[in-house]
């Protein structure tokens, strides 16, 4: 019962970054042609129509249930108390910023491709970059939030704190997301490489969440 319980939240985990992945999907995908110094801000985005980018936010919301619930479930998967409670508490300030970072891509996307759509294309670009500029500081932070989990998961594995092999550690998700990150380098510019930047996070937790369901199948 229990194994079945915690392989029900990985698979949450895979739910809810399906969410979060087809929200970025759904906001960036499109002609990647660009002018400005933002690569996102493209003939593509500005041509999205905006229910698009509502149905981006409202995807987060189920989302980041998924996503938080598996999260939150995986510090049964730690074997020292102390360690469960330190886990718990940096899960929960990791989980913090992700919504509000979706929200000011979607803001700021949304807001260029209504500006592009109803006579202000002329400066559409000027605003949102300087729109971005004003909040490009929550980008560091927010990260400064999410990155100290993951880590610290590794540290639980590497040192077998876990119910996972020492070995698992290095299935952690910021070592899948640097290496699918390497894989997007080599792609030529299209609307498939600039959804699939966007959406690096959310694909690697869903490999990540499903490497870890196969380890506990397997009492690996």
């Amino acid at each position: 019962m229990k194994e079945r319980k915690r392989r029900s939240a990985l698979l949450s985990g895979v739910l809810g970054c399906i969410c979060f992945g087809s929200g970025d999907w759904l906001m960036m995908y499109g002609d990647p042609a660009f002018s400005g110094k933002l690569k996102w801000l493209t003939a593509g985005t500005a041509a999205i129509p905006q229910w698009r980018y509502m149905l981006a936010m409202v995807l987060a919301f189920p989302g980041i249930i998924f996503y938080g619930a598996s999260l939150f479930t995986l510090q049964d998967h730690i074997t020292d108390d102390r360690k469960k409670k330190i886990y718990h508490y940096l899960n929960a300030f990791g989980l913090t910023p992700w919504i509000a970072l979706h929200l000011i891509y979607v803001v700021i996307l949304s807001l260029f491709a209504w500006l592009n759509n109803n006579g202000y294309a002329a400066d559409a670009l000027v605003i949102c970059e300087s729109l971005f500029d004003g909040f490009s500081w929550l980008i560091p932070l927010c990260e400064a939030f999410m990155l100290p989990v993951f880590i610290y998961w590794f540290y639980l594995q590497i040192t077998g704190n876990t119910l996972y092999k020492k070995g698992m550690a290095f299935t952690n998700v910021l070592f899948i997301f640097a290496a699918l990150k390497g894989i997007s380098m080599l792609m030529p510019e299209s609307g498939f490489k600039l959804a699939f930047t966007n959406g690096l996070m959310s694909e690697s937790m869903i490999i990540w969440f499903l490497l870890m369901y196969n380890a506990i199948s397997t009492k690996i």
